[in-house]
């Protein structure tokens, strides 16, 4: 089990500038979805992007004590658009 701080803590880590959004989908801590936003996503592709991310969250991946992971990435331009 992982808390929510915990991993915007670890994605903070790698990614200082992300805006972070954390939610327990289960209420078990072990499945989340996670919405990051971060300039240095620019110029990168979904794929890299959601790398960078997972990249952060791998201690927790491979222990798996994040069992599930639900990711949204933007950049600060791409989410202003969504939104």
């Amino acid at each position: 089990m992982i808390s929510p701080q915990q991993i915007e803590t670890m994605i903070k880590a790698e990614l200082p500038d992300a805006q972070i959004q954390v939610q327990d989908l289960t209420g078990g801590g072990d499945h989340y979805q996670v919405t990051v936003v971060s300039s240095q996503f620019a110029g990168k592709g979904l794929v890299q992007q959601h790398q960078l991310v997972y990249g952060a969250l791998q201690q927790a991946m491979s222990t798996e004590a994040i069992h599930a992971l639900a990711l949204k990435t933007y950049t600060p331009e791409a989410w202003q658009s969504s939104q």
